[in-house]
C-alpha cells in the first residue's frame, strides 16, 4: 500500500491542470493515466482539421498563459504542444498505462483506497490517499446508438473518434449522424474533400460564429443572461438568417442560458452552414433504420444510399464503473450532479475536475478551486 497525499485520475487537461495548481502550493500528487500519453483524446481521437472553438484566452490552463505569438484559435497540434509544455513546466510525471480498477473510501482509516493495474505487466498497485481527484473526462468511451439493421450495412461505419480526414472519401456518399460541433465540422471537411456529405440534424441547436460567441464571452461578466442571449441571437439572425428553412431549428432557451445551466453548447460554424445553404451538404431528419444494399431509411420516409456512415454521437463516462463510496458528487452517467459553481467538491476528500460540461476554461477553474481547497485543508 503506497501512502500518497493526492491521487488524480486522468492525465487530460483537467488532470494536469489540477496537478499544476497543486504544484504551485508545493503539494505533491500522483497522476494515474490508463493510456500511454497525456491528452490521449486530443492525440488519438480527433480529426486533423480541428481547432479550439474558443479564443485562446478561454482555453489556457492556470499559471501558464499562451505567448503573444499564439494564434487566437489554436490548432490541434498547437494545443497538444501547449499541454506538453505545461507538463514540463510543472515537472509532472503521470503514471502511464495504469488503470484504476476500484476506488473506495475507508471510513475507519478516513482515506481513499485505490486498486490500480499496470497494463503492461498486470501487476497490482494499491494506493491510500486522503484526497482523490476524478479528472478522467467526459469523453471516455465512444457511444454508438442502436440502429435497426446497422449490422447489415455493407459500407464503412466509424465513430467520429476514428475519423481523421475526408480525403479518402472523395466522391463517396457519406452520412454524418450527429449535429454537434464534431458532426458539423466533419460534414464540412468531407465536403471540402469532394465527398457528397449529408448530416442528420435531429434536435434543435444554436448555430453561432466564432466572432459572435467571442463577443458574448467577453460581455458575459457585464450583462444578465437574458439580455446577453437577446443580443447574441440578434447578431446570429443578421449573419445566418432563418436557419429553420434549412432544417436547423433553434431551441427555445438562449445559447448562453443553455451553456450555463445545461451541458448543451452551441455549434461554432466553420463554414458548414454556407455549404448547407448551397445544397452541397444535405440536412436530413432522424435515422430510422438501415436496409440491404446500403439503403438508409429516415423518419420522413425518405430512403437514400450511402457508402459510409460517421457517427458523431459523442462519448460516455466510465467513472462509475470504478468509483465506489460516492452517491453525492457524481451521477450514474459519471457527470457531476451538483450545480455550478459548487460542483467540484464532494465528501470525504473527493473532488472532480472537468465534469460539468464547461470546456477547458471550466477545467482550469475547477483545478484552481480544488488545489486551493486542499491547500487550506492541509494547513488546518
Amino acid at each position: 500500500m503506497e501512502e500518497v497525499r493526492v491521487v488524480i485520475v486522468g492525465a487530460g487537461p483537467s488532470g494536469i491542470a489540477t496537478a499544476g495548481c497543486l504544484a504551485v502550493h508545493e503539494i505533491p500528487s500522483v497522476i494515474i493515466e490508463r493510456d500511454d500519453c497525456i491528452a490521449s483524446l486530443w492525440r488519438k481521437r480527433t480529426y486533423d482539421r480541428l481547432h479550439l472553438h474558443l479564443a485562446k484566452e478561454f482555453c489556457q490552463l492556470p499559471h501558464f498563459p499562451y505567448g503573444s505569438e499564439t494564434p487566437s484559435y489554436i490548432s490541434k497540434d498547437g494545443f497538444i504542444k501547449y499541454l506538453d509544455d505545461y507538463v514540463e513546466k510543472f515537472e509532472l510525471r503521470p503514471k502511464f498505462k495504469h488503470e484504476v480498477e476500484s476506488a473506495s473510501f475507508d471510513e475507519e482509516e478516513g482515506k481513499w483506497r485505490l486498486k490500480v493495474r499496470k497494463l503492461d505487466s498486470g501487476e497490482e498497485i494499491n494506493y491510500a490517499t486522503k484526497y482523490l481527484v476524478v479528472a478522467s473526462g467526459e469523453n471516455d468511451e465512444m457511444f454508438m446508438p442502436e440502429i435497426n439493421g446497422l449490422e447489415s450495412f455493407e459500407g464503412e461505419v466509424l465513430h467520429s473518434s476514428q475519423y481523421r480526414s475526408g480525403l479518402r472519401f472523395k466522391e463517396n456518399n457519406v452520412l454524418v449522424v450527429g449535429s454537434g460541433n464534431s458532426g458539423m465540422e466533419i460534414a464540412f471537411d468531407l465536403c471540402n474533400h469532394g465527398a457528397n456529405a449529408s448530416i442528420v440534424v435531429r434536435s434543435p441547436l444554436h448555430l453561432v460564429s466564432r466572432e459572435i460567441w467571442h463577443l458574448g464571452m467577453l460581455l458575459m461578466r457585464f450583462l444578465p443572461l437574458r439580455l446577453l442571449d437577446a443580443l447574441v441571437l440578434f447578431l446570429c439572425n443578421l449573419k445566418f438568417g432563418n436557419t429553420s428553412k434549412y432544417g436547423i431549428h433553434r431551441p427555445k432557451e438562449g445559447p448562453f442560458y443553455l451553456k450555463t445551466y445545461t451541458p448543451f453548447y452551441p455549434v461554432m460554424d466553420v463554414g458548414t452552414f454556407s455549404k448547407i445553404k448551397s445544397g452541397e451538404i444535405q440536412v436530413l431528419p432522424s435515422l430510422k433504420s438501415i436496409k440491404g444494399n446500403n439503403n438508409v431509411v429516415f423518419s420522413d420516409g425518405k430512403v437514400l444510399t450511402f457508402d459510409a456512415i460517421v457517427f458523431a454521437t459523442g462519448y460516455r463516462s466510465t467513472i462509475k464503473r470504478w468509483l465506489k463510496s460516492d452517491d453525492y458528487l457524481l451521477g450514474d452517467d459519471g457527470m457531476c450532479k451538483l450545480k455550478y459553481p459548487k460542483h467540484w467538491k464532494g465528501r470525504n476528500g473527493l473532488y472532480c475536475a472537468g465534469l460539468i460540461g464547461k470546456g477547458i476554461y471550466g477545467s482550469a477553474e475547477d483545478a484552481i478551486n480544488i488545489a486551493n481547497d486542499i491547500n487550506v485543508a492541509l494547513k488546518c
